[in-house]
């Protein structure tokens, strides 16, 4: 019996596709016939290459073509969108993939630099993506696909400035799909719990026991395991083929992560004089007088 292909013929972009999440769709759009460019950086040209020639090689019912692009370079985006139209003629379906964490840090220590990097990769990234598609997608009455994070809706300790991310990938997934459903364009996005992929390995191997840091990344889900890059494509696929009565959708994807009570106080069992709020202190910095205010 043949087995149906389901986003044949379609036309996608994923970002970010020479690892993990975004290259488990890459291969699972490749294999539901669809004709794929995906992208990364200049310094990823040989992986992306490689993955080109081991996709096409594999006799899938699709097509994968390999293009350079820094999300972080208009310019680059918008090349990225008019090589696909220029290859194949249309746009289906835009994956906003590419994204990037930074260690859990205190604020104390978070960088302007740092922050306004993961910013413009996980945020304007996303922007700039679905501004030069969506010309493309409206002709086809498309959709996008973002890559939000379950964390954006809960947050985690010392993860200000991914969640911030995160979370405006939420809000910008719901806008977009205000504004785009008169043009038949749908929008959603996909917000996985902890997913097992090279992210979250090269984040274990930081901490002093990287074995312990993997079993706690697993205890988080009700279904105690990480989940897949290819469970996440498989979402992708439904969102871009048999979703279509979704738009405005953040789909979370996390194993029972969120749901049930558990132990969170952050509170010293015994707090230090200032723990109140009561104090009138202002450390290290001397508090200026209200203007007109004698000092």
């Amino acid at each position: 019996m043949t087995t149906r292909l389901r986003y044949q013929g379609k036309v996608v972009i994923v970002t970010g596709g020479t690892a993990g999440i975004g290259l488990a769709m890459v291969r699972e759009f490749a294999r539901q016939g669809s004709m794929v460019v995906f992208c990364a950086p200049k310094s990823e040209v040989e992986k992306g290459q490689v993955i080109q020639k081991e996709i096409q090689d594999s006799g899938c019912a699709g097509e994968v073509y390999f293009q350079v692009c820094d999300l972080r370079i208009d310019s680059d985006i918008q090349r990225l969108v008019c090589v696909t139209i220029e290859r194949y003629g249309r746009l289906d379906c835009l994956v906003n993939n590419a994204g990037d964490i930074l260690p859990p840090t205190k604020i104390d220590d978070v960088t302007i630099q740092d922050f306004r990097s993961l910013v413009e990769l996980n945020v304007f990234g996303v922007f700039l993506g679905s501004k030069y598609a969506l010309p493309h997608l409206r002709r086809t009455k498309g959709n996008i696909i973002n890559m939000g994070s379950l964390y954006g809706d809960l947050g985690y300790k010392n993860g200000l400035t991914y969640t911030s991310t995160k979370a405006a990938v939420i809000s910008m997934t719901k806008s977009m799909a205000i504004s785009e459903s008169q043009y038949g364009v749908r929008v959603n996005c996909i917000s996985p719990s902890n997913i097992l992929t090279g992210i979250w390995r090269r984040l274990a191997n930081m901490s002093p026991n990287p074995e312990a840091k993997l079993q706690e990344g697993k205890d988080y889900q009700l279904m105690g395991r990480f989940g897949t890059p290819e469970e996440v494509a498989l979402a992708a696929v439904y969102l871009a083929a048999e979703g279509t009565f979704c738009t405005g959708l953040n789909l979370v994807l996390s194993g029972g992560a969120e749901i049930g009570f558990a132990k969170k106080s952050q509170v010293d069992a015994k707090p230090g004089p200032s723990s109140s709020g009561s104090s009138q202190e202002g450390g290290d910095c001397k508090v200026p007088p209200l203007a007109g205010q004698k000092s």
